[in-house]
């Protein structure tokens, strides 16, 4: 049990660092500076983050024994709070050996020096001694060019210690940025069926995959959800038609075979998720000449939605990488819902962008709605389909796309989800609009070389996704 608490929680070292010889000569400066470092550590403590804190290094063999000690903490992030001026000896030991990306915190104690309080002081010593308290900013030029020369990635954050709203969010966003990445890099995607045949912009290197965002993936076979689908019970199928009829807006017109036998798949599906312990999923089958797997797949929609909602994403069309964009979207607690361009409102300059299959109905604007679909376009089946817009308000667009080269980078828009009239088929439909305008947004947008989906979550991260980005050695592309 301790393990899998520990498996779950964020690792952020801390330390600061300062210049042993100044002690003896400025009473009262290390106490001071220890302080800061405490203040630092205190505030980036929040639930789910575990702080190793080793306070101020000033000496390259504490540094030395500072990377020793965080590379058995297994951390995921260093914070380096630049107290005063340092040797670049005495960092560059401390974060070597972990071997993981650092923030520079450039904080100074106040927003300014008393110019007039300091001159008064009469003694150059105590003079002096002051302001190496504010001198924070003198070494980063020094550490920033041995990083560098070390191959070691780095941010930095400049501001106060104190009443800097600024600096302390994007403090934070960092935090959250590396527990995404920490959640991508213990997630395990199932991929189950295989591509919609011809779509050449989705397929993708599972081994890249696996490089860039970490995680496993577990290949899955359509059969096995069939069998799990005849070994649910009667009394599981009814209570999953009352889950139904409470998360959605089902139509009077949806038959209760129907029902029943989306219900039967979605209670399959969970039993699936908990045996493989997945946290996305991707799949596609057309399961011509099989009625068991023609079945399950064409009854899928309900179950795969409620499971996108909970946290749980699932891509239809075998989406490997969009079930990851949708992974990173609903990690950061902005959802992450399956999308594509469907058409242009030119009146009105907005974009419509919607899809067939599951919808994370945990971000709808209003109940989600269940309606019956005589066939699937472009697909095996018929059966029943879920309806609904993305709450209205700013909106973020993420894909991931994957180059000539072969590598992963991270497409990145902000927008709005705006009312107006939707196509009502039985399918997720929203109306974007963006700061660009739709022309350009979709030209610059198709121009990043893009697959045609994309997940779409509420809210405005992009700062949180750069970062993200930069954790993850991603290249980062921001269209608005």
């Amino acid at each position: 049990m301790t393990a899998a608490v520990s498996h779950k929680s964020l690792k952020v070292g801390i330390f600061g660092i300062g210049l042993d010889t100044y002690w003896p000569q400025f009473e009262g400066l290390e106490e001071r500076l220890r302080g800061y470092v405490e203040v630092v550590a205190q505030r980036i403590e929040r639930p789910g983050v575990e702080v190793i804190k080793l306070g101020l290094v000033d000496t390259p063999e504490k540094a030395l024994a500072a990377g020793h000690e965080f590379r058995r903490a297994d951390v995921d992030l260093i914070f380096l709070y630049v107290t005063t001026y340092a040797l670049s000896s005495t960092v560059l030991p401390a974060v070597r050996r972990a071997k993981v990306p650092v923030i520079i915190l450039n904080l100074s104690p106040a927003a300014a020096i008393d110019y007039a309080c300091f001159n008064r002081l009469g003694d150059r010593t105590k003079m002096t001694g002051e302001w190496l308290a504010h001198c924070s900013p003198c070494p980063v030029p020094e550490i920033a060019n041995v990083f560098q020369r070390s191959g070691i990635p780095f941010y930095q954050v400049s501001g106060m210690l104190e009443n800097d709203p600024a600096a302390w969010a994007e403090i934070g966003e960092w935090i959250e940025a590396a527990r995404v990445a920490r959640v991508m890099e213990h997630n395990r995607l199932g991929v189950m069926g295989h591509y919609y045949g011809g779509m050449l912009d989705i397929y993708t290197d599972l081994t890249v995959q696996a490089a860039c965002f970490g995680g496993h993936i577990e290949i899955l076979e359509v059969e096995e959800l069939a069998s799990l689908r005849r070994e649910a019970t009667e009394a599981s199928v009814d209570r999953r038609v009352a889950d139904f009829m409470k998360a959605f807006d089902v139509e009077a017109d949806c038959s209760g075979e129907e029902l029943r036998r989306a219900a039967r798949t979605s209670v399959a599906l969970d039993r699936l998720v908990e045996q493989h312990r997945l946290g996305s999923l991707a799949y596609y089958h057309k399961g011509t000449g099989n009625a068991d797997n023609e079945e399950a797949i064409r009854s899928i929609i309900l179950g795969t939605s409620l499971l996108t909602a909970r946290g749980i994403p699932v891509a239809g069309e075998y989406e490997i990488k969009n079930v990851q964009a949708m992974k990173i979207m609903d990690a950061f607690g902005a959802g992450g819902s399956f999308t594509e361009y469907y058409a242009v409102d030119y009146n009105d300059d907005v974009v419509l962008m919607g899809h067939d299959g599951p919808g994370h109905i945990a971000i709808a604007e209003g109940k989600t709605k269940v309606r019956p679909l005589t066939v699937y376009h472009g697909k095996t089946g018929r059966g029943l389909s879920v309806e609904m817009s993305v709450k209205h308000g700013p909106v973020t667009l993420l894909a991931v796309a994957e180059s000539a080269q072969g590598k992963l980078k991270l497409v990145v828009a902000e927008g709005a989800s705006v009312p107006g009239p939707v196509l009502e088929i039985g399918n997720t439909n929203s109306r974007y609009r963006f700061p660009i305008g739709a022309r350009r947004f979709m030209n610059e947008w198709n121009a990043t070389g893009p697959a045609h989906h994309c997940a779409v979550g509420l809210g405005h991260i992009s700062s949180k996704l750069k970062k993200l980005g930069f954790l993850l050695g991603m290249e980062y592309v921001q269209v608005c």
